[in-house]
């Protein structure tokens, strides 16, 4: 393990060397999802487009559950290094691993079980079933494999691994990237070759992950005989871990909703806002990288009753994301109409593209004090918080903006609500925070509930 990371005399030399791996990972994702979009695209088939945007939700399903036991593990993980617990690590990576993995396979069979009700759910119809279903039945068949890839990446970053994570991220991203245009074009396997091509990414990732943890880490484990755990970390880790899950889900249900209300104004307006959510994902991706990047060191200092320096790290990351989301955002907003034509030729299109694209990336920065304040409370064990913050900004708030706006405004209502929302959710984490700041500073080392 690193601990010279942690015990680092300068808390921004620590943050950046652990977030900046996260972000580079995210970047690549970043560039991955684009690729992959530009070549779903480029076949210049509507409904085959609209067909891959519906099934989003799925892989977002998908990453929820790994999520319980990537996060919540690694939330629990970071403060037993710093009490330096090292019995306990043992145990609770050997449980994430084999619980995801389970969970993976339980999804999978699910997911093929209700295929199709859950496609017409998703907002498919008789123009994109086909195509949703075959992009659908991949995903479902790979599920195990994209969870697990969830568990180590998350784990090693938690160690002070950032860089193998990483690696262990761009491979896979890279693997899909190189093999997109090989299955969807040359094989002609069309929407089932981009799934199958992200399947495969996924799995190169969770060889080279469970590499790593066999080989170089002191912290992990994989010993199926360690995966038992206490009743308390038990709850910490699904405490947690449902709260990021739940972000997840929210955010899955919600895009459904998004779709559904779009699908009155034609399938081409789901199209475009699936290619527009590839493109703010830009951003989101970045945010969520530096927010993460900050998450072992939070969890360290609170498990090392390190005040001081948890006091620093938390006013230095909140200030950088702040600064950095209204510099990108503002970036983004103008230059929507030369990114949308990376993807869209037929002008009314781009302009619907354009008007979406800046709707959805204005409220940025109030994105970054929500993701960043949920982290704080994920990395402190605070459970009734997080999970607050989880079902509130894609999620009840969410739905009751939606509903308002829709009703008051049509069209554009669907494209701002995402912005009060995010904005209302804002107000909503810092009272939060406020009124839990006392009991993090008060709770370092002791305390592990609200």
């Amino acid at each position: 393990m690193n601990n010279n990371i942690f015990e680092s005399n300068s808390i921004r030399k620590a943050y950046f060397s652990l977030a900046l791996p996260v972000v580079f990972s995210m970047v690549i994702s970043i560039i991955y999802n684009i690729t992959d979009t530009y070549f779903i695209a480029l076949t210049q088939n509507t409904a085959l487009v609209a067909g891959v945007s519906l099934c989003a939700p799925v892989f977002t399903l998908l990453m929820a559950f790994g999520n319980i036991f990537g996060q919540g593990g690694s939330s629990l993980l970071s403060r037993m290094l710093g009490q330096n617990d090292q019995e306990s690590l043992h145990r609770v990576s050997s449980f994430c691993f084999y619980a995801a993995a389970g969970f993976g396979l339980i999804s999978g069979v699910l997911m093929l079980l209700l295929r199709t009700p859950l496609l017409y759910l998703l907002g498919a119809d008789s123009l994109t079933f086909t195509y949703a279903s075959s992009y659908y039945t991949w995903m479902a068949l790979g599920a195990p494999f994209v969870l697990l890839s969830f568990i180590h990446t998350n784990l090693l970053r938690s160690e002070g691994m950032s860089k193998e994570s990483m690696i262990g991220t761009v491979g896979g991203s890279v693997a899909n990237i190189i093999l997109d245009p090989i299955l969807i074009f040359g094989l002609n396997l069309g929407t089932a070759g981009a799934a199958i091509a992200t399947i495969l990414g996924y799995i190169f990732t969770d060889l080279y992950c469970l590499g790593v943890v066999l080989h170089k880490s002191n912290a992990l484990s994989v010993d199926i005989r360690k995966c038992r755990i206490s009743s308390s970390d038990m709850h910490q880790i699904f405490g947690i871990g449902t709260s990021a899950a739940l972000t997840n889900l929210m955010q899955s249900f919600c895009l459904i909703l998004t779709n559904q209300s779009l699908l009155l104004y034609g399938s081409d307006k789901i199209a475009v806002m699936g290619i527009v959510q590839k493109i703010s994902m830009i951003i989101m991706l970045i945010l969520v990288g530096f927010s993460f990047g900050g998450a072992p060191l939070i969890g360290y200092y609170y498990g090392a009753a390190n005040k001081a320096r948890l006091k620093e790290l938390l006013g230095f990351v909140l200030r950088f994301l702040c600064g950095i989301a209204l510099v990108l955002s503002s970036v983004l907003i103008i230059a929507a109409p030369l990114a949308i034509r990376i993807f869209l030729k037929e002008e009314a299109l781009v302009q619907t593209g354009v008007l979406i694209l800046r709707t959805q990336t204005a409220g940025m920065v109030f994105l970054a004090v929500v993701q960043f304040i949920s982290i704080i409370f994920q990395s402190t064990g605070k459970v009734v918080p997080a999970l607050i913050l989880s079902v509130s900004r894609q999620g009840i708030i969410f739905v009751i903006v939606l509903f308002l706006a829709v009703r008051l405004f049509g069209y554009h209502g669907i494209l701002m609500t995402q912005f009060f929302s995010d904005a209302i959710t804002t107000v909503l984490a810092l009272v939060l925070y406020q009124c839990s700041s006392n009991t993090i500073k008060q709770g370092l080392s002791i305390n592990t509930s609200f």
